[in-house]
């Protein structure tokens, strides 16, 4: 079942969309760790699900998206064009519901959280902590994404009251993280040298290319010099990194 509902899809991911499932590759670790606060739920509704990652293998998931080029990656069956604060669902339709590195797209936070407790009786949501230190070393490069990500990330104490939450996991970065968001390459500054790399990013993505480029030219020029390996190199000894990320879980 493929069902469109009203409400525009994402603009930034219909544009970012192609080509992400190439970067973005569930880790197992983390995949575990989503997997353990849904255990035992027979349906689950995946909000802002993306290319379906992080998604229990053993439940009926209904994938929720407003991006029709994300859910057109989708693999699952059941996939619904909608956004957070409007779910299409009757109240208590799921065991569950989950939202992996969403909240920050939604309009309005508040609304979307409410909505998964409405339809689903446990919820399991993956966040950003804007206000947990240390922050990535990116932004010594590129100023403007800590400014972004501070303007539209939702304050982990709004993600705990909004849900109700009685459980918050942290999940240590580490270094050779599949999934390619903005932090899993603490340890791999090259990366961010490939253009594939931050596209698949939204904070990049959303930046236009006289603030990027230049950037990345610093770090290239940084790599080749050796200037960030001296300047960071007690991250070279480490094998994960706190750099603020939760899983918040509510309900039953």
């Amino acid at each position: 079942m493929d069902t469109t509902t009203a409400g525009g899809p994402s603009a930034t991911y219909d544009r970012i969309g192609v080509g992400y499932h190439g970067v973005r590759r569930p880790d197992p670790r983390l995949h575990a760790l989503i997997g353990r606060a849904l255990a035992g739920a027979r349906t689950v509704v995946n909000v802002g699900a993306g290319t379906g990652s992080y998604e229990p293998e053993d439940a009926e998931v209904t994938a929720v998206d407003p991006s029709r080029v994300m859910l057109d990656q989708h693999p699952g069956r059941l996939k619904v064009r909608a956004t957070a604060g409007e779910l299409p669902f009757s109240d208590g339709a799921f065991d569950a519901a989950m939202a992996v590195m969403t909240v920050h797209h939604w309009p309005d936070p508040r609304a979307g959280l409410a909505e998964l407790r409405r339809v689903a009786r446990r919820q399991a949501v993956f966040t950003w902590d804007p206000a947990h230190r240390p922050r990535l070393w990116l932004e010594e490069y590129l100023p403007e994404i800590s400014a972004m990500d501070e303007a539209r990330f939702a304050p982990l104490e709004q993600v705990v009251d909004g849900l109700g939450a009685h459980t918050v996991l942290p999940f240590p970065i580490p270094h050779d993280l599949t999934d390619g968001f903005q932090t899993a390459f603490w340890r791999r500054p090259e990366h961010f040298l490939d253009p594939a790399v931050r596209q698949a990013n939204s904070t990049f993505a959303q930046l236009p290319p006289s603030v990027v480029e230049p950037a990345v030219e610093r770090l290239r020029a940084d790599l080749a010099s050796g200037a960030w390996h001296r300047r960071h190199a007690d991250l070279l000894e480490r094998e994960s990194v706190d750099y603020g990320y939760r899983l918040v879980v509510a309900g039953e």
